[in-house]
């Protein structure tokens, strides 16, 4: 007999007879049971509520393995991505942080003393007391991993430090480099793949770029951000005016066919940018007039548009390995989501609302991931219910090739804090933050008030149809 999580249970108080057999085909990844010296949450494993993607009826729940700050992240933030390899990546807090086996071990890249030959800026540090920091990570789509760390206060290695974290696929080893950026880097770091070959000019020759921006001055003042072609050595870029007047280019959206790799670039959303399969980087949205921007593999700036002159319709859009373009928008009116999707390069779209209209009375955190492999989209919203308390939701959605209704609705933890983003709050959950691995199982960031700094939860029940799975006897 297979059972599918701790079911039972839910809030809705529908009858048995009214709820669909959710869990038919579902089996576990990996045995709950097996995780219970694997993590610092207590519970380790925990039974996340599902339901009616459409209405608030819940129908049972299944078993999330459970993560906290001590595997990567910070007081406020968990910073997540997957790699084609399998990895849960985290870089919340102070170094690159991963696990090769679903959270059964972690491990942690902290800088030697000196720094690799070949950095531009050699400086000495003290490994381990570069006090505390944030960073970010992403898989560029040879496989090598671009990351880089910001420690912001006095330490006994310094202060306002800019360490780039880097890598090597190829060697499977990690590197790092100092760098002394010419303009002041503050806040959480956006980071993401210029795709090449890169013929960079003053900047360097490469597979690909590496280009991280700063939240804060990025969003307030355009400053610019840091770009590298070995993801060690970091020099200044900048970005145009909001209202430049650049030549234009047409940039082609439309690959014929994409390889796995591309369902694990996708940056963090507020990157505001996406990978180009043909090369370079798209910023959709970027101008004042609704323009676009394309960053060419010379890492030269251009207006642009799509190869029928069109812009697209957000600022938030990536491509996964189905070939399918995502976008998403908060709804114009009313509180929830707007999903388009397009099998065309962005000539054509196909959309759906995430509604929560009389559920919740504002978004707060949002993000989204695909997987072209399984044909399996996952949206997740932290909103702030119409109760109180904010609660975070992950709706899935199974065959988004076919259709873009969701299947099911996950309530992750408690639902039971109120908390604020940004420095000086008490409580904070500051952005939301996801991947999808390989085998199809989604890892998720939260927060409710089983810890005072948010968690991020593992999906353990996938579909038997995504590959080998544990029957529980």
């Amino acid at each position: 007999m297979t059972f599918a999580g701790c079911l039972g249970g839910g809030s809705g108080g529908n009858s048995s007879s009214d709820i669909p057999d959710w869990e038919k085909g579902m089996e576990y990844i990996d045995l709950p049971s097996s995780y219970s010296d694997s993590c610092f949450s207590t519970p380790c494993v925990r039974p996340f509520d599902v339901g009616d993607p459409n209405s608030n009826t819940t129908w049972g729940n299944s078993s999330w393995v459970v993560f906290g700050n001590e595997e990567g992240g910070n007081c406020c933030e968990h910073y997540l991505a997957a790699t084609k390899e399998g990895w849960i990546l985290n870089f919340g807090g102070e170094y690159p942080t991963w696990s090769e086996d679903r959270g059964h071990t972690w491990q942690e890249y902290r800088p030697s003393i000196l720094s690799q030959i070949g950095c531009l800026e050699p400086k000495p540090t003290v490994p381990g007391q570069e006090g505390l920091g944030e960073g970010s990570i992403v898989q560029a789509t040879n496989g090598d991993l671009i990351s880089m760390g910001w420690f912001p206060y006095p330490s006994s290695s310094g202060a306002d430090q800019f360490y780039a974290f880097f890598y090597d696929a190829e060697d499977q080893e990690w590197s790092w480099c100092f760098n002394r950026t010419p303009e002041p880097f503050y806040d959480r770091s956006w980071q993401v793949e210029v795709v090449g070959p890169i013929n960079g000019g003053i900047y360097g020759n490469g597979p690909w770029a590496s280009l991280v921006i700063s939240n804060f001055w990025h969003q307030s003042s355009n400053i610019g951000g840091q770009i590298s072609t070995d993801g060690l050595n970091y020099d200044y870029f900048s970005f145009p005016d909001r209202d430049a007047n650049l030549d234009s280019i047409e940039v082609d959206l439309n690959p014929e066919s994409l390889g796995v790799e591309w369902d694990f670039t996708k940056p963090h959303k507020e990157m505001r940018s996406f990978p180009v399969p043909s090369g370079g980087l798209y910023f959709p949205n970027y101008f004042l007039d609704g323009t676009d921007a394309y960053v060419d593999t010379a890492l030269n700036w251009w207006a642009a548009t799509t190869l029928n002159g069109s812009s697209l319709p957000t600022e938030y859009c990536a491509f996964d390995s189905s070939t399918a373009l995502h976008c998403f928008e908060k709804m114009s009116s009313g509180v929830g989501l707007h999903h388009y999707v397009s099998w065309d390069g962005g000539e054509s779209w196909d959309t759906k609302d995430y509604n929560l209209n009389g559920t919740a009375s504002e978004l707060e955190e949002w993000e989204w991931h695909s997987s072209g492999v399984h044909d399996l989209l996952v949206v997740n919203i932290r909103y702030q219910s119409s109760e109180g308390p904010d609660v975070d939701l992950a709706y899935h959605v199974r065959g988004f090739s076919e259709s873009l209704e969701p299947d099911i609705k996950v309530y992750l933890g408690l639902g039971d804090l109120d908390s604020t983003s940004g420095a000086g709050n008490d409580i904070r959950f500051d952005f939301a933050s996801m991947g999808i691995l390989p085998d199809g199982g989604a890892f998720i960031a939260y927060h409710d008030s089983s810890d005072p700094d948010p968690l991020f939860g593992v999906e353990l029940m996938l579909p038997t149809e995504y590959g080998l799975h544990v029957a529980v006897i």
